[in-house]
């Protein structure tokens, strides 16, 4: 083994530049911001069998996100956020066995992401005993039966919570779903909790499966594609080849976001001779620059849009077959849209009224039609409601089911989708439950578990006493940061499955242990042969991923090894499965699942065709609904104003370039012109200039709520930056310190990530200490000039009620969405990105 450098740096925010954001994303840089870590950490042989392999047909699965493959793949399939996550896990440097005895778990504690993640791959178990402040080294064995003795020691089995990150695989969700089930609850908290939960209560009540109605091809085919509430560009690169490929058919595109961003701008594909020397291609034909929560009522303005067509032309707009045969509710969403007050919806969006008359315009005139959205809709609190209006206006024009059409949540996660489909959910349906019980010869528990945030709750309460992670990051990724730490140090034993260090191996309860796993991009040997394993994608493409370079570190096993050794330790005999089976043979896992999981039938043979299989999907393959009625279901949705008071924002949580997830490869965020440092909010220039802030000054980020509890982010820099007007924005997973617990999602509990009340307040300056001159505080900036403080005493008397300038005080810089719609140029005069 081999100790990562230890002259590791942590961030210095003092040395925090901000340069104008990018108006275009990937081209040339991004080929060098993919190779440079990779060479660098990894040499050119490891790089070469790694990235060459990655989203391949005889490949691995990229871990960075669950964007589909196309049927004709590129030598290079692979965008620079996956060669980073592939760089960040095939790493082949180590944590030393005398780490261990070096870092107290506090001093680990104090560490940033960054820095443990930079430490090298886990090679060994390790077991903090209660009382003590060191992880020690101990044997796998010893591992499981320290594991198996407090969980069979506990009063009730849902005293134990069983979280899994979206990086697993589907044979070892599969297995670790049976496990806990045989153990007895069906605490099975995980990731999509805090992501997609939203899509599919919305999805599963409206048209009956929670998953997109699209595959990879009919991006290509759409006439409309409307992209709300995401950024492709950093989030999930790959897809900006398909968008490409909508304008390269003559399809248009319009984005819906809080943030103009650059890959929503313009895309440079470095694969193609334009996207290296040319302009590359323009991706967003009309951009509506949304206020936070104003997703709902945008897309009610377009239905009735829609419907006003049809009143003025009756029978030329709807589709009337489609409607009849398929769907029900019409005439009541009607009636509601027919009440729907326009002007509430304008101040809900914060958008012109011919703005949202352009995109019906584009609306009624495609005939197909793709709505695509991501977070920044289903962590808000109306998120279920808003995606129901996204399906009422796709099922209004029969937008559902045909070539180029239909409904596409983009989940983040590489398996996020197929573990939901082995299992892993608190709430999985009897039918399930029945065939776990006909397939394995027990009952496993009927009552629901709980999701994340619930098992956040009961940790605090001591009602959760054991926390076992197979993968992730929970700590960090949830909500509340304050009082989970808090929570999960009651707890009195905590286990992460993990490849790297994270946060949450630093918040741990009495007694800890950590289990290092394989990666995906690893040579998986056991007792039958190399194994493979298989993944899910965004569109249900199921497809088997293989590794392709040797373990870092001899002893290191897989995630189903893992699972199955820990299960044959905790259960003994308890049910007939063969868990060593399970281990030696990944087949036998997966005929199993051919027995239980409906439409994985005959899954081995299946998954051995070429590129794997597409499981079934009713309204996409045969416009069928598996609702109440068999029929699509159109939904009624009150709006519910956000009330924001004056001098307050409205923050969202956001990624950064360099991260993924909670994550962390550096401290850049290239497309937005962050260097350095990840402690700053992006503030529109109007608001700093009605809260009498300028740009890069030092803030504390309260955050508002009810409950009286404070949560503050401290000394972070205003970056002057052209969201819409009356939000802001701030990195996960910093600023989930603001995202009160009890903060969540109408019928899905998803946090509420993208609609937390704020204030900013300015952090007094320090005394001068050269003679009277004050030294500037601000951040450094790459060619600009100081933004000049505004909104002294003396102005405060002409700021009107409600927190909005007169159109008379407004200037140039202070614009927000241009009259034509696009996204704004970054060159155009912001005062804070370079002017």
């Amino acid at each position: 083994m081999t100790r990562n450098n230890p002259e590791v740096q942590e961030a210095d925010e003092n040395d925090l530049e901000v340069e104008k954001p990018k108006s275009w994303a990937a081209g040339i840089p991004g080929v060098v911001h993919s190779m440079q870590p990779a060479l660098k950490h990894m040499g050119v042989d490891r790089s070469r069998k790694t990235l060459l392999a990655m989203n391949q047909k005889d490949g691995f699965d990229c871990m960075s996100c669950a964007w589909p493959d196309p049927d004709h793949r590129k030598p290079f399939e692979y965008c620079e956020n996956g060669a980073k996550a592939v760089t960040w896990e095939a790493t082949p440097v180590t944590i030393a066995t005398e780490f261990w005895a070096e870092h107290t778990v506090e001093e680990l504690r104090g560490r940033s992401e960054y820095w443990l993640g930079m430490q090298g791959r886990l090679t060994e178990p390790v077991y903090k005993p209660a009382g003590a402040d060191h992880y020690i080294p101990v044997s796998w064995d010893d591992a499981f039966k320290i594991i198996a003795a407090k969980l069979n020691g506990l009063d009730s089995p849902d005293e134990a919570a069983f979280y899994t990150s979206g990086r697993t695989s589907n044979e070892a969700a599969f297995a670790y779903q049976l496990f806990v089930r045989a153990f007895g609850t069906n605490n099975l908290p995980d990731c999509s909790n805090m992501c997609h939960e939203s899509s599919g209560w919305a999805m599963g009540e409206t048209i009956g499966v929670g998953k997109a109605t699209v595959k990879y091809d009919d991006f290509g085919k759409a006439d409309l594609i409307i992209i709300m509430g995401q950024n492709p560009g950093t989030n999930h690169p790959r897809m900006l080849t398909a968008l490409e490929e909508c304008k390269e058919n003559g399809g248009e595109i319009v984005a819906v976001n809080p943030l103009p961003e650059a890959g929503l701008r313009r895309y440079k594909n470095p694969q193609k001779v334009k996207g290296i020397i040319g302009h590359g291609t323009e991706i967003a034909d009309q951009f509506l620059q949304i206020r936070l929560g104003g997703d709902m009522a945008l897309l009610q303005a377009l239905s009735k849009r829609v419907l006003d067509a049809e009143a003025a032309k009756p029978g030329t707009v709807l589709d009337h077959e489609f409607i009849q045969a398929h769907c029900e509710g019409l005439e009541e969403l009607k009636a509601h849209l027919d009440k729907l007050d326009d002007q509430a919806v304008l101040e809900a969006t914060g958008l012109r009224a011919e703005e949202i008359d352009e995109l019906a315009a584009r609306y009624l005139k495609a005939d197909k039609v793709i709505i695509t959205w991501a977070m920044g809709l289903t962590q808000q609190k109306k998120a279920v409601s808003t995606i129901k209006e996204i399906i009422n206006l796709l099922l209004l024009r029969g937008n559902i089911g045909k070539p180029g059409a239909g409904a596409s949540p983009i989940r983040g996660h590489s398996n996020v989708q197929g573990d939901r489909t082995m299992g892993i959910w608190e709430q999985m349906p009897p039918s399930f439950l029945d065939s776990i019980q006909k397939e394995f010869g027990f009952n496993p528990p009927r009552e629901h578990g709980v999701d994340a945030v619930q098992a956040i709750a009961k940790m605090r309460d001591g009602g959760i006493k054991v926390f076992i992670a197979l993968g992730g990051n929970l700590v960090a990724a949830i909500s509340d940061t304050a009082a989970a730490e808090e929570a999960m140090e009651n707890t009195e034993m905590t286990v992460q499955i993990s490849t790297k260090l994270n946060r949450s191996h630093t918040v741990i309860g009495k007694e800890a242990l950590i289990l290092p796993t394989m990666g995906r991009t690893e040579i998986d040997r056991q007792a039958t042969g190399e194994q493979f394993v298989s993944v899910e994608d965004t569109v249900s493409a199921v497809h088997p991923s293989w590794g392709h370079v040797e373990p870092v570190a001899p002893g290191l096993l897989s995630e189903v090894a893992i699972v199955s050794r820990l299960a044959r330790t905790v259960l003994g005999d308890k049910v007939n499965v063969d868990w060593a089976g399970f281990e030696q043979d990944y087949d036998l896992i997966r005929r199993h699942i051919s027995n239980v999981v409906v439409g994985c039938e005959n899954y081995n043979e299946r998954i051995r065709q070429e590129g794997g299989f597409m499981l079934t999907n009713g309204p996409r393959d045969s416009r069928t609904f598996n609702t109440p009625t068999g029929k699509a279901v159109f939904s009624i949705g009150d709006l519910e104003a956000l009330d924001c008071p004056p001098g307050r924002l409205i923050l969202q949580t956001l990624r950064s370039h360099d991260q993924f997830n909670t994550t962390i490869y550096g401290y850049n965020d290239r497309y937005r012109g962050i260097k350095k440092g990840r402690h700053v909010v992006f503030v529109n220039p109007q608001d700093l200039a009605l809260l009498g802030i300028h740009d890069g000054q030092l803030v504390d980020v309260h955050g508002e709520h009810d409950d009286g509890r404070e949560r503050v982010l401290r000394k972070f820099r205003v970056v002057a930056y052209p969201t819409a007007q009356g939000c802001a924005a701030a990195y996960y997973p910093e600023a989930n310190v603001l995202v009160p617990l009890d903060s969540v999602a109408e019928v899905s509990n998803t946090p509420v990530s993208k609609q937390v009340i704020v204030r900013l307040e300015p952090v007094p300056e320090e005394p001068a200490s050269d003679g009277g001159r004050q030294e500037d505080t601000g951040a450094k900036m790459s060619g600009r000039v100081k933004a000049p403080t505004v909104g002294t005493a003396s102005e405060e008397a002409k700021k009107p009620e409600g927190g909005t300038l007169p159109d008379e005080a407004k200037t140039p810089e202070q614009a927000t969405t241009p009259t034509d719609g696009k996204i704004p140029d970054p060159d155009a005069g912001w005062t804070g990105t370079g002017q």
